[in-house]
């Protein structure tokens, strides 16, 4: 895909969130987080500040223990090359009310921009298939976006992966809660449950 062709990283995150209603929205580390952030601090976002790698699983769990609820991960190609394992389980679980999104920027943005294997011979959607996840795309335009957005309300035919290629910008980061405690009670409190 030429540079030309690359979607905005925050504008691919505002319009999966624009319509969020009840959807949890788990952010991999570093910008997808910013980006959530950025598209509006919300009970239901879940910051994931250093698990590189578990941001998939954290998202497989919730969705397992909120089937009725829809559950979105958006995350980085660094982090999800990093916890690419975690496919094979969600192929295996199929989780119905999971989305996962990988905002691919061919680049690990959080370490120097060193140049990620997604630049070169990984192709994420042929192993979210190959591991089972037979819903699984690559988006290249906004209305593809919007489509798969819509998808996400839809608890009854996932798990969905979707891999977008943006841009490389280096954006001013958007900062929520770095508390861990305070994070977690407050999506537990959104769901109707005491804190820890």
């Amino acid at each position: 895909m030429s540079k030309a062709n690359l979607l905005d990283r925050r504008a691919v995150v505002s319009q999966l969130l624009k319509d969020r209603k009840g959807a949890i929205a788990v952010g991999g580390l570093g910008a997808s987080t910013y980006d959530i952030a950025a598209a509006g601090d919300h009970d239901r976002n879940f910051y994931l500040w250093g698990g590189m790698g578990g941001a998939v699983m954290i998202g497989l769990g919730m969705a397992l223990a909120q089937p009725t609820l829809p559950v979105v991960v958006i995350t980085g190609d660094g982090e999800m090359l990093m916890g690419m394992g975690s496919l094979a389980t969600v192929g295996l679980q199929k989780p119905a009310n999971l989305s996962i999104i990988v905002l691919d920027n061919e680049a690990y943005g959080e370490t120097g921009g060193q140049v990620s294997h997604t630049a070169a011979s990984v192709d994420l959607v042929g192993v979210a298939k190959a591991c089972g996840i037979t819903n699984s795309r690559a988006i290249t335009t906004m209305a593809e976006v919007a489509d798969f957005a819509t998808s996400l309300q839809d608890v009854t035919s996932g798990p969905r992966f979707a891999v977008a290629k943006i841009d490389g910008a280096n954006l001013e980061r958007v900062l929520s809660s770095r508390d861990g405690t305070y994070i977690v009670n407050r999506i537990r409190g959104s769901l109707g449950h005491s804190p820890l």
